[in-house]
């Protein structure tokens, strides 16, 4: 099934917000592995919703990082401790999700949640003025 440029960035907005609001539940149930996955792929949707946006296709984890501080980072579109938080990101959940025996703790994930939850907010910022520039 094909869909419009539109419906896809439309549905990884979606997914972004749903990751993020999965990323604070398990944060409050202290399942810190699992709440950093689920901050990550928050980050991981709204940048490929972006990316999308853009027509500029990133295939795997790597490729949208690296996308994501080409098209966003270098060009001062986030700034550059946004890029810290993203690479520190993908470091996490690497971690969480592929090493045997490692934990993310409180103090890992805590403090970066509100970074990510205005990370995540200002790239729908960016999305929701290219589409209004478009639209002029």
């Amino acid at each position: 099934m094909k869909f419009s440029k539109e419906e896809l960035v439309a549905y990884r907005l979606l997914r972004a917000k749903e990751a993020f609001q999965d990323g604070e539940s398990l944060a409050l149930g202290n399942r810190w592995n699992s709440a950093a996955n689920r901050f990550y792929y928050a980050c991981f949707y709204m940048v490929s919703a972006y990316l999308a946006n853009k027509d500029i296709e990133a295939t795997t984890h790597s490729g949208l990082k690296t996308a994501f501080n080409k098209e966003l980072v270098k060009t001062g579109k986030v700034n550059r401790e946004d890029g810290i938080l993203y690479n520190q990101l993908f470091g996490i959940r690497q971690e969480a999700d592929y090493e045997d025996f490692h934990s993310i703790e409180r103090d890992d994930i805590e403090p970066l949640i509100p970074k990510i939850k205005s990370l995540i907010e200002e790239i729908e910022r960016l999305i929701q003025q290219d589409d209004q520039f478009d639209n002029e």
